[in-house]
C-alpha cells in the first residue's frame, strides 16, 4: 500500500503541482528517492518481521547442540569402556590359562626330572659297569644273599622259587629296576663286590644308587649302604690300588663320587667293600652301582681275573 500511495501522489503532483519544467524535474528527483527511500523501509520492516523468529530459533537450538554432541560423545565413551573392560576380563582369562599351561608345563618337567632321576639318565657319563656292556660282577666267598620270609612270593609258600635278587641285578639299568626290593641284599652291614669292565678304562667316578624314601615298603632308608671303600684292580684280585673311601647319604638317591685317588694306569676291574649301613642290622641293599671313567688307549686290552 506504500507502494500505491507513493505512485497516487506522483501522478498527482504531477498534474497540479508541476507548471514547469525546473519544478517538474525537481519534484520527479523528490519522489523517486522518496520511493526508494519507503522500499528500504518496506524491506527493512519485512526484514524485522521474519528476523526475530530466527533469533529465537537460533538461540532455542544453539544450547542443544553441544549438549547432543557432549552426549552422544558420552555414549561413546561408555561403550568403549565397555570393549575395554570387555577385552581386560579375556585377558585376564587368557593369562590365567596361560599361568595353568605353564604350571602343568612345570608339573610335566618335574615329572620328566623325577622319571630322569629315577632312571639315573640325567647323569651324563658311560657307565663302564653296565650288565649289558660289561663282563659282570662276582662277590666275595663267605658272602651270602640275605633270604627273608617276608620277601617271598605266593608262589614261594609253595617252594617254587625265591625272589631274593643276585648280586648282578646292581648293573641293570632302567626305571623298572629301582623298585623295592629289586636290589641285591646281603646279609649284615658287611660286603663286597668285584665288578669287571666291559675294557680297561681310566677310572674317575663311581656312583651309587638307592630308591627314595617314599616308595620304600618299611617307610624307611636303614638298608642302604653307609660307609663304603673303593679299589681298583689290575691283573689279578691280589693287587688291589687303593682309589677312596666315602659315605653314602640316603636322602640323596643317586650320589656320584669322585676318585680320591686317580692313578695314571686303566684298570679292568673295581672293588667295591661296605663297611656299615645305616642301622639295619639283618641286611643291607644295593641297588645300583656305575662305574665312570675314559676309554684305555687302544693295546690295554682287558686280563682275565682268575
Amino acid at each position: 500500500w506504500l507502494t500505491c500511495l507513493a505512485c497516487f501522489l506522483r501522478t498527482r503532483a504531477q498534474r497540479v503541482l508541476f507548471n514547469t519544467c525546473r519544478c517538474k524535474l525537481f519534484f520527479q528527483k523528490l519522489l523517486e528517492k522518496t520511493g526508494i527511500l519507503v522500499l528500504c523501509m518496506f524491506g527493512f520492516w519485512v526484514c524485522s518481521m521474519h528476523l526475530p523468529s530466527k533469533m529465537e530459533v537460533w538461540q532455542d537450538d544453539n544450547p542443544n547442540g553441544p549438549l547432543q554432541s557432549l552426549r552422544i560423545y558420552q555414549e561413546k565413551v561408555r561403550h568403549h569402556t565397555g570393549e575395554i573392560q570387555d577385552l581386560r576380563g579375556s585377558m585376564n582369562q587368557l593369562i590365567a590359562k596361560l599361568q595353568e599351561v605353564e604350571a602343568m608345563s612345570d608339573e610335566q618337567r618335574m615329572a620328566q626330572k623325577i622319571m630322569k632321576m629315577i632312571q639315573g639318565d640325567y647323569i651324563e657319563k658311560p657307565d663302564f659297569a653296565l650288565k649289558s656292556i660289561g663282563k659282570g660282577d662276582k662277590w666275595e666267598r663267605g658272602l651270602s644273599t640275605y633270604n627273608h620270609n617276608k620277601a617271598r612270593s605266593y608262589w614261594n609258600w609253595i617252594r617254587l622259587w625265591n625272589y631274593a635278587q643276585p648280586p648282578d641285578v646292581i648293573l641293570q639299568a632302567g626305571a623298572p629296576n629301582m623298585t623295592p626290593g629289586n636290589c641285591w641284599a646281603f646279609a649284615g652291614d658287611r660286603g663286597q663286590v668285584t665288578i669287571r669292565l666291559a675294557q680297561k678304562i681310566y677310572l674317575s667316578n663311581l656312583t651309587l644308587q638307592h630308591i627314595p624314601k617314599t616308595i620304600s615298603l618299611s617307610g624307611s632308608l636303614d638298608t642302604a649302604p653307609k660307609d663304603f671303600v673303593i679299589y681298583g684292580m689290575e691283573g689279578t684280585p691280589k693287587e688291589e690300588v687303593f682309589l677312596g673311601a666315602f659315605q653314602f647319604q640316603p636322602e640323596n638317591i643317586i650320589q656320584m663320587f669322585p676318585l680320591q685317588n686317580q692313578p695314571a694306569r686303566p684298570f679292568g676291574a673295581v672293588k667295591v667293600k661296605i663297611s656299615s649301613n645305616w642301622g639295619n642290622p639283618r641286611f643291607t641293599c644295593l641297588y645300583r652301582v656305575r662305574i665312570h671313567g675314559s676309554v684305555a688307549p687302544p693295546g690295554d686290552e682287558l686280563e682275565p681275573l682268575s
